[in-house]
């Protein structure tokens, strides 16, 4: 991970005391936590879990985690937690920290959820391993990062060719990479977790939609970065801003890969005595019969 004369990932591109970030930051909410709530839904978080949420953000899915899924806690961890701090929501503590510290161990749990962290952190593969060693047994590791469809083999446009160089120019400054990311599944089971899967989504460009005002702010909070790769000029930069706003214009976004994977629950062999509590285990076992039995 490339670090920034701050100190802090990201803050050469992203600065969380820059106004209007935690709009920007919401706006990628408004557009993906859906998606992020109907998975999780569909793993049975609920009522006596204890949930990680790394990069939290400005806390929307840490809140429906103790608002709507009712879980018991939510230990909610970022680089920088300004938009976290004055929340006073039951249940919800704000931790600044760096995941990639040798150090860090915030304890155990039964969700550890990250979404659009991992793409961002140059140690991502030794990271998958930190946050699976965090659960519980019976616990479930759900991970999400962009996707991009503007390979280079899709048609040529505007948008595509600010988002190519918004890659490289966030690959050379931050050290973003999400050409690892459809590997989620492959990677979660050399982990050792059981019941590995995946989705995506890939929102539509709609004007004026979440998605849409999403792209347009970091497009020009990333905009020296991408001039910096010599891909795209001020001028083309422009016109697929005004792409985004008009009516006439139609595309996909940036997807969502999410994955997931369950760490083995344990077994009291004869004489043994289980390291987790009779409570704790039977309460996980059912939650992972529940989503087992709503599998296709």
């Amino acid at each position: 991970m490339r670090r920034t004369d701050s100190g802090r990932y990201g803050e050469e591109v992203f600065r969380p005391g820059e106004s209007g970030e935690a709009e920007r930051i919401d706006l990628g909410a408004l557009a993906y936590d859906e998606v992020s709530v109907a998975r999780l839904t569909a793993l049975g978080v609920g009522p006596g879990w204890h949930c990680l949420d790394v990069g939290a953000g400005t806390g929307t899915l840490a809140r429906w985690l103790l608002e709507s899924a009712q879980v018991t806690s939510v230990l909610a961890v970022d680089r920088d937690t300004r938009f976290l701090v004055a929340d006073h929501t039951p249940g919800l503590v704000a931790q600044t920290a760096d995941i990639t510290a040798p150090g860090f161990d915030p304890g155990r749990f039964h969700l550890v959820h990250a979404r659009f962290v991992l793409m961002h952190l140059r140690s991502w593969r030794r990271l998958i391993s930190v946050l699976g060693s965090l659960l519980v047994p019976g616990g479930v590791l759900v991970l999400s990062d962009a996707v991009d469809l503007t390979t280079a083999d899709a048609p040529a446009s505007p948008f595509t060719a600010v988002m190519r160089a918004l890659w490289q120019g966030l690959r050379e400054t931050i050290g973003t990479d999400i050409s690892w990311v459809p590997d989620y599944p492959r990677l979660l089971l050399e982990e050792g977790l059981r019941s590995v899967a995946a989705e995506i989504h890939v929102p539509p460009l709609v004007p004026g939609s979440p998605i849409n005002r999403f792209w347009a702010d970091t497009w020009e909070r990333s905009r020296a970065a991408m001039l910096a790769t010599g891909r795209v000029d001020d001028a083309q930069i422009d016109r697929a801003l005004s792409d985004l706003s008009s009516p006439r214009s139609a595309g996909l976004a940036p997807g969502m890969i999410t994955a997931w994977g369950w760490k083995p629950p344990l077994t009291a062999g004869p004489g043994r005595e289980s390291r987790a509590s009779g409570d704790l285990l039977q309460n996980l076992g059912r939650q992972c019969e529940r989503w087992l039995r709503s599998r296709p």
